[in-house]
């Protein structure tokens, strides 16, 4: 999703926060917060964290790739500037914890997201509690339902999913060049998770890929839970079928071949990101996989898979949350497309129901 066609799928404020200055800012933050963790244990002077703290202030760009990993020419930099920079340390201490504080900036921007999503869905379930419409299995009709009680479903799924992210910690990564914390100790792990509000991990996770993988698994999860929505809308809005439709203003959902079309775009796009969720989460939770204290190649995978996955999930959830606002039910098609569906509608327990999901928003 990181691509010449991202800004069709991701919002400007997340393609930023994924970015190689993202990272690049990321792991200078790591690299400060070594320094001063290890100044507080006593393991190098005040001045000496300060000089590593102004050298992280300097402009770099990403590089790395005759050693494979972009924090080798970036350490080599910070020492030219300030000699103790990367003490004791090694680059998977760094562009771990780095990939956890890009991830934190990203996740506040899909949660928020999702948050909006979450809303507009609540406000369908109430507004269409009594709309009757056909429910469908197997894309056939099936009984009657409501579109207010479609809506809540939406609405307990992308928020089970949303939850479900927000609630993973993200921890800081130090260990030292095999995670025996040689030359580095407890204290200064402890400090360096402080200085960056992230978590304390129990043992460094260099080789513990866990982490990473619960991390895509969670996104694949959101991401899914917007595209099952998107689906819904994109086949609702079918001409044979017409129960919903986007807002085309401003141009949205025109063709250059068919002017008489209005393509649910927001869906379209919403499915698309979220599409290319799964095959990013697919490298992380393979990466886990890996070889011994540090793996050959499926360490490296995940850098560019998780800004995939951040990206994609929250352009899903972007896209998704346009779709809604603009969002138009027919209730007459509803009720049209009902005919003589045999089944009747018990709305106390509808009502209840929806009363349920929109306890979850």
């Amino acid at each position: 999703m990181t691509s010449s066609f991202t800004s069709i799928f991701v919002p400007d404020a997340l393609r930023e926060a994924v970015s190689d200055d993202a990272w690049m800012r990321a792991m200078l933050e790591a690299e400060a917060a070594l320094a001063a963790a290890q100044a507080d244990a006593g393991l190098i002077s005040a001045e000496a964290a300060e000089a590593v703290a102004a050298a992280c202030r300097e402009p770099y760009e990403i590089g790395g790739r005759d050693a494979a990993n972009p924090v080798v020419p970036l350490a080599r930099a910070l020492r030219e500037r300030a000699p103790d920079a990367h003490l004791k340390t090694t680059s998977q201490d760094i562009l771990d914890t780095a990939a956890m504080l890009v991830t934190r900036r990203a996740r506040a921007l899909i949660l928020d997201e999702l948050d909006a999503v979450t809303g507009h869905c609540a406000r369908l379930a109430r507004e269409h509690r009594a709309t009757p419409m056909a429910a469908r299995t197997l894309l056939q009709q099936a009984v009657p339902t409501t579109f207010g009680l479609k809506a809540a479903g939406w609405l307990a799924g992308v928020a089970a999913a949303r939850d479900g992210l927000r609630a993973l910690p993200l921890a800081a990564q130090l260990g030292g060049p095999a995670g025996t914390l040689e030359g580095l100790g407890p204290a200064v792990l402890a400090g360096f998770a402080a200085r960056l509000e992230l978590e304390e991990p129990a043992l460094p996770w260099h080789s513990d890929r866990t982490r990473v993988a619960a991390l895509g698994s969670a996104l694949a999860v959101a991401a899914g839970a917007c595209e099952k929505i998107a689906l819904e809308i994109v086949l609702l809005a079918q001409t044979e079928v017409g129960e919903v439709a986007e807002s085309s203003e401003g141009g949205r959902g025109g063709l250059s071949a068919m002017a008489h079309k209005e393509n649910p775009v927001g869906s379209v796009r919403a499915r698309a990101a979220a599409r290319s969720v799964r095959g990013a989460a697919g490298v992380l939770l393979e990466a886990m996989a890996g070889e011994h204290e540090r793996a050959a190649g499926a360490w490296q995978s995940e850098w560019g898979a998780l800004s995939d996955a951040l990206a994609g999930t929250g352009g899903a959830a972007w896209s998704l949350r346009e779709a809604l606002a603009g969002l138009t039910v027919d209730r007459d098609r509803m009720r049209a497309n009902l005919g003589d569906l045999a089944g009747d509608l018990d709305q106390t327990i509808i009502d209840a129901l929806i009363d349920r999901a929109l306890e979850l928003a």
